[in-house]
């Protein structure tokens, strides 16, 4: 695929994922959307790649839905805004979610509407202390998608998701990181290399085992304690037959670092 709003490349065994229409502070078209889409598969299928960072050009992350494609050609608002969220953003939260290797968002600046719900649904965000989360969907008469609404008020709470999401109001980085909502804040001239990093030290943990774990994770958010409980075996089973687990072993008995190589 050729990629005309989105930089995408492997170095090592990290990924990365940059959304490149800065001048409209990286707001999200279709051909955006389906580029994000073949990256992230990409991605998810290459056996080389074993972390991915996500991250936006210019002065913000995303801006979210770009509205002068939900325009028709008499002015008037696109009717059915449901087959945007089908075709172009449903795709991406499922990938981020069921990609079984780590997904790191580094939040260069603003990230509204569907650009904030596309990197709380990242496994760890990072955020510039010049960044913001809005949920700007009520601002113009609409609700939050991109998985918005599942995620939020399992992270911060219905009370507060509920404030963010009705008031539209802007919550800075540093916020965020009280609420429990991102990871952390780098000063903003260090979150490059702060998040290149991160994604570099996750790729040389055992990615089998972290993809274990992000399943787990996705499964807490509905199952019983017994059915987590069960769970929790037979991944532990899966987890305890892996290379890296040996080598883990190893490494302890050794009293040395591990090398993991992800199998």
């Amino acid at each position: 695929m050729d990629f005309n709003h989105i930089k995408y490349s492997v170095s090592g065994s990290v990924a990365v994922i940059i959304l490149n229409r800065p001048d409209v502070l990286n707001s999200i078209n279709t051909k955006l959307a389906k580029e994000l889409q073949y990256a992230l598969s990409d991605s998810a299928d290459n056996s080389n790649v074993r972390a991915i960072l996500l991250t936006g050009s210019g002065k913000g992350f995303c801006a979210g839905q770009d509205l002068k494609e939900a325009i028709q050609s008499d002015g008037t608002p696109e009717p059915d805004l449901g087959n945007f969220v089908r075709e172009n953003y449903n795709p991406i939260i499922k990938l981020l979610r069921e990609i079984p290797k780590p997904v790191i968002c580094a939040v260069n600046g603003t990230a509204a509407g569907a650009g904030a719900n596309i990197a709380l649904a990242c496994d760890i965000v990072v955020a510039s202390e010049n960044a913001s989360f809005i949920q700007a969907f009520s601002k113009i008469g609409l609700i939050p998608d991109s998985g918005g609404t599942y995620y939020l008020p399992r992270l911060v709470g219905l009370g507060k998701a509920a404030s963010l999401m009705m008031l539209g109001e802007k919550l800075p980085a540093n916020e965020a990181v009280e609420l429990g909502l991102i990871y952390k804040v780098f000063p903003h001239h260090k979150l490059e290399e702060e998040s290149i990093n991160l994604a570099k030290h996750l790729a040389k943990q055992p990615t089998k085992a972290i993809g274990l774990i992000k399943k787990l994770l996705n499964k807490s958010l509905e199952n019983t304690l017994d059915k987590q409980l069960k769970l929790e075996e037979e991944m532990q089973t899966l987890a305890g037959q892996t290379d890296d687990y040996k080598e883990g072993i190893k490494a302890f008995l050794e009293k040395r670092k591990p090398e993991f190589k992800g199998k």
